[in-house]
């Protein structure tokens, strides 16, 4: 996937820019914590969410999503995940 924002062509999460509405499916989700991870080929590691990015029910392993990208300090995070 290419995508076209402020940065400039990219297909990788880079410095500070957001990819806009990736593609994957969660990887690892802990319902304690209400956090997990999304494998996805639109950055170079797995990226974190919270469901307070999410809103309705928990997600599960393998659900497939859209979202954004965002670099956070930690690493990218998603932003408005929606299930496809």
């Amino acid at each position: 996937m290419i995508f076209e924002n402020e940065c400039g062509t990219l297909n990788r999460v880079v410095g500070l820019c957001i990819i806009v509405m990736a593609n994957g499916k969660v990887d690892f989700f802990n319902d304690t914590g209400g956090y997990g991870f999304i494998e996805t080929d639109d950055a170079d590691e797995d990226v974190f969410f919270h469901m307070e990015d999410v809103g309705g029910e928990d997600l599960t392993e393998g659900t497939e999503i859209e979202f954004d990208i965002e670099q956070a300090p930690k690493g990218p995070r998603a932003k408005n995940v929606v299930r496809q």
